[in-house]
């Protein structure tokens, strides 16, 4: 069985900051944003919510989403995203 990749996009309630990637396990990468990096962009506005996340079974299909979603008119369908579901954080 091939591993599935997840995009994902996270999301800082406290700084309203967004932050796009993609992983091979979605739990270890939320949890190194939250709580185990000690350096890089993510740390300075913890914490973060899993705020939208989309699974492709390549890792080169994964990659290619992550590239769209931080297109301009990528960005703007996350924010579009968050603001219309931001009531459920």
């Amino acid at each position: 069985m091939d591993d599935e990749f997840a995009v994902y996009v996270l999301y800082s309630l406290k700084f309203d900051k967004i932050y796009i990637g993609y992983t091979s396990n979605l739990v270890n990468r939320f949890h190194s944003h939250n709580s185990l990096s000690k350096k890089g962009y993510t740390i300075r506005y913890r914490p973060w919510f899993v705020a939208y996340t989309e699974i492709y079974v390549s890792k080169e299909d994964a990659m290619k989403r992550e590239k769209q979603l931080k297109s301009g008119k990528g960005r703007q369908f996350v924010w579009n995203y968050i603001n219309e579901h931001k009531v459920y954080w």
